[in-house]
Order: structure tokens, then C-alpha cells, then sequence
């Protein structure tokens, strides 16, 4: 798979030397991340779905104006090297649609991969060769956690508890499937934040859409 938001950000990049073409094409982007603020509450099926009915045309004319343009742009200006990238990584761009449970972009992978970057320097030296791999499940586990607003301590200790007991069930243990069997642990107070923070990021982009929709 590939990231829109970094293909996103070349196009973003290239608007003060061919405003025209990244516009176009930086357009056709935010119409599918909008149709992926329509998606966020459906199901898996339901987001395939509308990804195959809506997406999908809109990624055929991204496609095919890419092609035009790379016959005519300069490989080294800021607008070549948007296409170049993109019709580059177009199979790993598409992939997202062919999948319900794929997202558009890895923004969420990023950040939380950010807290280890941020803090690397802190365990430069784990101890031994295997304590690198055992450090990075535990740090996947906790995000998962973190993810699902979870109390990491008590989602932590059942975990390692029940797996030190050959618990077989694993996917009882995803945080997901954790969180709907234990609702007191959930924190809620980080779920109302979430949902607001979202509720907030929908009402900006419908009044950007709205705008849009007058101007045409």
C-alpha cells in the first residue's frame, strides 16, 4: 500500500509552479478522502463498497491525466516529480479500494510511530539483540490500546496474563474484541475527545464542500 497524503503533498507542493495541473489533481484528491468522511462509520463491506461505486472512477481520471501530463512536464520540476511519484506508486495508491478494512492513507501509523522516534535515543541500547523485536510488540500492543481508548495497564497485564496461560483465543485479545467484553476499561472521557475532534474535521471539510458546490 501507499499514502495519498504524501502523494497529496507533492501535488500540495508543486501549486507555485503549475497551479493549474496541481490543483486539478489535488481537487480530484480531496473527493476521495470526502467520500472517506462519508465511509468512516460504515462497515468494512459497506466502505468497499462505496470506495468501488465512487472512488474508483476518481482514481481512473487521476490515472489518466497523470499519463498526459508526465509526456510534457520537466522531470525535475516540482510538478514532475509529483507525477513521477505517483504513477510510480499508482498499483500501491489503488490498493485502499479493494479493501474495506485499508484506509487512504497511514497518518495514524505515522504518529504513532512518532513516540518512538521522539524517545529512540532514550532505549538506543535494549540489552540484547532480541530485546529490539520484543520491544516493538509491546509498543505495538500499547498502540493498539492507546487506538481503542483503552486503560493500558489493565489491557497490558490481561493480555500477557492470558497468553502466559496459552490463551488459543487470540482474536479474543485484539483490542477491539477486548474493549466490547470489558466497557469499564474503556476510557471514555479519551472517546468523547475523539469523536468530537472528528465531528469537528467533518463540519470543516462539509463547509469547504458547500463552498465549492456555490462557486460551481
Amino acid at each position: 500500500m501507499a499514502c495519498w497524503a504524501h502523494a497529496r503533498r507533492n501535488f500540495y507542493d508543486a501549486r507555485s509552479n503549475a497551479p493549474r495541473e496541481a490543483n486539478e489533481i489535488l481537487e480530484w484528491i480531496r473527493q476521495l478522502y470526502d467520500i472517506e468522511d462519508r465511509a468512516r462509520d460504515a462497515t468494512a463491506e459497506e466502505r468497499l463498497a462505496l470506495r468501488q461505486r465512487e472512488s474508483v472512477p476518481i482514481l481512473d481520471r487521476i490515472e489518466a491525466r497523470l499519463e498526459e501530463l508526465s509526456g510534457r512536464v520537466l522531470p525535475k520540476s516540482a510538478l514532475g516529480k509529483a507525477v513521477a511519484y505517483a504513477r510510480n506508486q499508482r498499483a500501491a495508491l489503488r490498493q485502499y479500494a479493494s479493501d474495506g478494512r485499508l484506509t487512504i492513507d497511514n497518518n495514524v501509523s505515522e504518529r504513532t510511530l512518532r513516540l518512538q522516534a521522539i524517545g529512540r535515543k532514550n532505549w538506543e541500547f535494549l540489552g540484547s539483540a532480541a530485546a529490539g523485536p520484543r520491544a516493538a510488540v509491546l509498543f505495538t500492543i500499547l498502540a493498539g490500546a492507546k487506538r481503542h481508548r483503552l486503560e493500558p495497564w489493565a489491557y497490558l497485564r490481561d493480555v500477557l496474563l492470558r497468553l502466559s496461560a496459552g490463551e488459543t483465543d487470540l482474536e479474543s485479545l485484539l483490542p477491539d474484541r477486548w474493549a466490547a467484553s470489558h466497557p469499564e476499561h474503556v476510557l471514555q472521557h479519551r472517546l468523547d475527545e475523539s469523536r468530537q475532534k472528528v465531528a469537528r474535521q467533518k463540519a470543516v471539510r462539509e463547509r469547504r464542500r458547500a463552498k465549492a458546490r456555490a462557486k460551481a
